[in-house]
C-alpha cells in the first residue's frame, strides 16, 4: 500500500510521523471521501512528488473519478486563495480587504462532490498554506452545515502529518550527498 511505502521512506528519527500517518489514515471517523480527498488535497499542497505520487496512488483507490479531480482542485483554488486573502488580512492597509477580488472560484460553487466535503479539504489545504482568514472561512461553513469540531480537527490532524512527511522527506533529500 502507498502510505505504507510513504511510512518505510521515512527516516527512524520521523517515528513520530511514521505512527501518526498510520493512524490518520487508518482511525479516521470521516467518511472514506471525506479521508482520502483530505489526503490528496493536503499531499498536493505539500509540493513534495514522493508524497504526492504515494498518497494519490492509494487515494485513487477509495475516491471516485470526481472526488478525485475535485481533491486537486481544492489544492489549487487555494494555492490562489491562500495567497491572495492571507495578503489581503496581513497588509497594514485595510481597505485591500475590502476591495473585490475579481478571480474566478466557481469550483467552490460546483466542486463536483458534496459540498461540505470540498469544503473540508479546503480547510486542510489552508492550514497547510497558512491562511487564518480562508480556515475562519471554510470552518464555519463547515460548522453551519454541522460538521463537529472532532472532524474538522481531523483534517487539520492530516493536513499536519502529511505537511510532516513532506518536509521530512526534502530535507532528507537536500542532507543527501551529491551525485555526479
Amino acid at each position: 500500500m502507498s502510505v505504507d511505502a510513504l511510512k518505510s521512506s521515512l527516516p527512524d528519527y520521523a517515528k513520530d510521523t511514521k505512527l501518526n500517518l498510520g493512524s490518520v489514515t487508518s482511525t479516521s471517523q470521516l467518511s472514506e471521501q471525506q479521508l482520502w480527498g483530505t489526503v490528496l488535497a493536503t499531499a498536493l499542497a505539500s509540493r513534495n512528488p514522493v508524497v504526492i505520487r504515494e498518497l494519490a496512488e492509494e487515494a485513487g483507490d477509495y475516491l471516485s473519478a470526481e472526488a478525485f479531480d475535485a481533491a486537486k482542485g481544492a489544492a489549487s483554488i487555494m494555492a490562489m486563495n491562500n495567497v491572495y486573502y492571507r495578503s489581503t488580512h496581513l497588509l497594514s492597509d485595510d481597505t485591500y480587504g475590502t476591495l473585490r477580488a475579481g478571480l474566478r472560484m466557481n469550483i467552490i460553487g460546483k466542486p463536483g462532490v458534496d459540498k461540505v466535503d470540498f469544503e473540508l479539504w479546503c480547510l486542510a489545504v489552508s492550514a497547510i498554506n497558512g491562511c487564518g482568514q480562508c480556515l475562519d472561512s471554510h470552518e464555519r461553513v463547515l460548522r453551519e452545515a454541522g460538521m463537529p469540531r472532532e472532524q474538522i480537527q481531523e483534517a487539520i490532524k492530516i493536513a499536519a502529518v502529511v505537511h510532516a512527511a513532506a518536509l521530512t522527506l526534502e530535507g532528507e533529500a537536500a542532507l543527501a550527498p551529491a551525485t555526479v
